[in-house]
């Protein structure tokens, strides 16, 4: 419609510019009586431009807290000076590990464009529920922008692009409040022996060792993996390409401490109910000593905590252990971000939508947020200097040893399914060892 519009306003200049020289030549009478005429009135109809049509769209998406509510908003904002006549109907994304937006796929109710990980899309494509992006993947060059070590978050393992991605490859980290640990006389711990003396310490203190949203199943399979690298950097990703087994000794033994852990008050009690906002209030209220999450965490703990807030490298068995796979990290990147219903009524103009909200979002959490970890090219200054522990981030990225996944980036459903129910239940300390490997097992490739 902007090119229709320009053309049009193009041609009533020319018309315009053509009339006017004509009436040099006559009097102010002649003017006045052909001012009336048609001619002149389909001249003035030309000279303005129908303004555009007003389009709604249904848009979910992560809104709830200051890492996914100021990207959104400045990324509106933009939207309504680069496409006024778009108004976006948000529907906050629920915590509950996409089942909302699968059950709205299921009913015919999905929205004109909604955030999708590795595992929405994997889902959606077998249903036909997701609109395939490759045709678009050039409105506003957003191919071109992407860094060569982002591109795994935009290609799909079958070659097609179904989400315009914001965030790069990004990291699972453990958070501590340093004034707790200093008051209690706790070590950051670096070998689980520490780690299981810090939590018998904040337990007798009265203070939930580590905070932990279990009622996601995301973050349980994320603190399973935090074990399991210290002895084999792959993790979770070893045991979904049947490269490895549950029974294996370094998988074992990460169930084992982890186990022992949870009995011993690792956690809060009713751990798989809370969700992620009680479980960050612990920590933010300084009722908790740890906390588990990603590194997008870091803005809002700081502007939580401040200088009270920093994270650590994740403890192993021992210190020559602990020393091997220190930048052994437990998360990475995979393909995910805005993706467009294939029923929208304008596929085109969705895609325009869900890729310019997709580059404004990494714009503002690249300048505002002090966040570098963003999949496409930013050309504009730093506003917001990186805190503390970004900073820290920042400069490990170049030490990173290995990266795993994130439970959404796990492409095999049974796999995926499995660990997640396996985690999860674990978390209760209601589940022992055995009973883990073996419900796992089972949905490793070749396993019985």
């Amino acid at each position: 419609m902007k090119k229709v519009a320009t053309a049009l306003a193009g041609l009533s200049l020319v018309f315009v510019s053509a009339c006017g020289s004509a009436g040099n030549n006559t009097d102010t009478a002649a003017k006045e009586t052909n001012a009336g005429s048609p001619a002149a009135t389909e001249a003035a109809a030309a000279t303005t431009a129908a303004p555009e049509k007003a389009v709604k769209l249904r848009i979910y998406a992560q809104y709830s807290d200051d890492d996914t509510k100021l990207p959104y908003d400045y990324a509106v904002a933009e939207l309504k000076k680069e496409m006024p006549n778009v108004e976006l109907e948000l529907e906050v994304q629920a915590q509950d590990d996409g089942q909302k937006l699968k059950t709205y796929a299921a009913t015919g109710n999905l929205p004109d464009i909604y955030q999708a990980g590795t595992d929405i899309i994997n889902t959606f494509k077998k249903s036909g529920n997701i609109l395939e992006l490759d045709k678009f993947a050039d409105l506003y060059d957003f191919k071109s922008k992407m860094y060569p070590s982002t591109m795994n978050t935009l290609i799909s393992e079958d070659g097609h692009i179904y989400a315009y991605p914001y965030a790069g490859n990004e990291f699972m980290l453990l958070y501590y409040n340093k004034e707790l640990f200093e008051k209690n006389n706790v070590k950051v711990p670096t070998t689980y022996d520490e780690l299981m003396t810090a939590v018998q310490t904040f337990n007798k203190a009265g203070i939930t060792p580590l905070s932990l949203f279990a009622k996601e199943k995301w973050p349980t399979v994320a603190l399973y993996d935090v074990f399991a690298t210290r002895t084999e950097p792959q993790g979770i990703l070893k045991l979904q390409s049947g490269g490895a087994s549950p029974s294996d000794p370094a998988y074992k033994q990460a169930t084992e401490e982890l186990y022992k852990l949870i009995q011993a008050g690792l956690l809060p009690k009713g751990a798989t109910n809370l969700n992620f906002d009680q479980a960050a209030s612990l920590f933010y209220e300084g009722k908790a000593a740890m906390f588990l999450n990603g590194q997008w965490e870091i803005a809002t703990s700081t502007e939580k905590l401040g200088d009270k807030v920093g994270w650590m490298y994740f403890p192993a068995a021992d210190a020559a252990s602990y020393e091997k796979n220190k930048y052994a990290f437990v998360g990475g990147g995979n393909p995910g971000g805005y993706a467009v219903n294939p029923d929208t009524k304008d596929p085109e103009l969705a895609a325009k939508v869900a890729a310019f909200i997709s580059l404004k979002y990494a714009e503002f959490k690249y300048t505002e947020r002090g966040n570098p970890m963003v999949a496409t090219k930013v050309d504009k200054p730093i506003v917001k200097e990186y805190p503390p522990m970004m900073k820290q981030l920042s400069e490990d990225i170049s030490k990173v040893t290995s990266t795993t996944a994130f439970d959404w980036g796990l492409s095999d459903a049974k796999f995926k399914a499995a660990i997640e129910d396996a985690t999860q239940v674990l978390m209760t300390g209601g589940y022992s060892v055995d009973e883990f490997i073996k419900d796992v097992t089972k949905a490793i490739p070749n396993g019985k």
